[in-house]
């Protein structure tokens, strides 16, 4: 049946409208940014993450944390922190043997350092300290207590904008992995430089007011 030209052309109109909304309708969901540091933007579904996935890092045991003075340090400046640390740990586990030996993951990257937070069977993650490059001073391998504790001395900002120097402390599974941590920071801090650097967010001197003048870690003689 004929229709007039105006019938047609708004007909036509109808159907496109109509695909539109089908269109819409069924268009999948658009990713969600979610900014972990500005240095670290990553682009994921709106699906909600499974919290049990695996992380990869060393499983390690969080020995806590103590504010220590000064703002250059040198070798063994972490030994008496390290020795208050494993003192109290050793205390804690005595007084409650439920405490799992491994009750973290500590996983090193650009930019960022992820302490995982383990629950009792040492498995599903219940809470994650994060700790930015930039602001880890020091960090060691080198212990006369144990060779298998691994500490770092991190600039921590509160609220006031004030600061203060906390050494953080893991133990290992062995020696070898307190070492292998070492050597990843150190990577994590060459990486983190070098990027900030070539941002210009840094002088060709390497000061900045976010970035320490040295990152030191022990020989590994």
């Amino acid at each position: 049946m004929w229709q007039p030209a105006s019938e047609r052309l708004q007909h036509l109109q109808t159907m496109l409208k109509t695909k539109l909304n089908v269109l819409t309708l069924r268009k999948d969901p658009l990713p969600t940014v979610i900014f972990h540091e500005p240095e670290a933007i990553e682009l994921c579904s709106t699906t909600p993450h499974n919290k049990n996935r695996a992380h990869t890092g060393y499983k390690v045991t969080y020995l806590g944390n103590v504010t220590i003075s000064g703002t250059h340090f040198l070798s063994g400046c972490t030994e008496s922190a390290v020795v208050g640390l494993c003192d109290t740990k050793r205390t804690s586990v005595a007084h409650d043997d439920s405490i799992a030996s491994s009750n973290a993951i500590l996983e090193i990257r650009p930019f960022q350092v992820r302490l995982h937070h383990l629950d009792g069977r040492g498995e599903a993650t219940v809470a994650m300290d994060t700790f930015q490059v930039a602001r880890i001073a020091y960090c060691t391998a080198d212990h006369d207590i144990s060779p298998n504790v691994f500490a770092w001395i991190y600039r921590q900002i509160n609220d006031d904008l004030t600061f203060q120097m906390n050494c953080h402390a893991v133990e290992c599974e062995s020696k070898l992995e307190a070492k292998k941590l070492a050597h990843s920071m150190m990577e994590a801090f060459k990486k983190t430089f070098h990027s900030m650097r070539s941002d210009g967010r840094i002088h060709k001197s390497g000061s900045s007011d976010e970035f320490p003048e040295e990152l030191s870690t022990p020989d590994d003689g």
